[in-house]
């Protein structure tokens, strides 16, 4: 299974060209995961960072530009879970404006409790499990 998030590129996203700045394209990813934790493993960055001591932090990220975004570009930002391990999960995101591949970046996130890496809770894990199951 494939989350999937549209996001407008907006004046803030760019550079006086006109196209995202690439570091932008780190700020989009990290609201597709945010959104993906929140709409299907069923825990908010809030929840998790405000009410419990726990977070996903990106602890890797590897990321190829194919060509660039606009101002006023929708790009379709794709997340599937490529492995999950006891305590982490490694997502490929690509952005997508119709057929052309705009960006990718696989990222791994590792769930900490108390600022520790920690196995995922029970339901987190059969969650993750459940949807990446789905994809195959």
């Amino acid at each position: 299974m494939t989350y999937s998030r549209l996001i407008q590129i907006e004046f803030n996203h760019c550079d006086p060209a006109g196209i995202v700045f690439y570091p932008r394209y780190f700020e989009m990813t990290n609201s597709v995961v945010e959104n993906f934790f929140n709409d299907v493993v069923g825990r908010s960055f809030a929840q998790m960072h405000m009410a419990a001591d726990n977070g996903v932090p990106t602890v890797a990220i590897e990321a190829a530009f194919m060509a660039p975004s606009r101002l006023g570009d929708k790009v379709l930002f794709s997340l599937k879970i490529v492995k999950l391990g006891r305590t982490s999960v490694t997502v490929c995101i690509e952005g997508r404006m119709g057929d052309e591949l705009r960006m990718r970046a696989t990222l791994t996130l590792v769930w900490i409790d108390g600022m520790k890496a920690a196995a995922w809770p029970d339901a987190m894990r059969a969650r993750l499990q459940a949807y990446m199951e789905d994809a195959a």
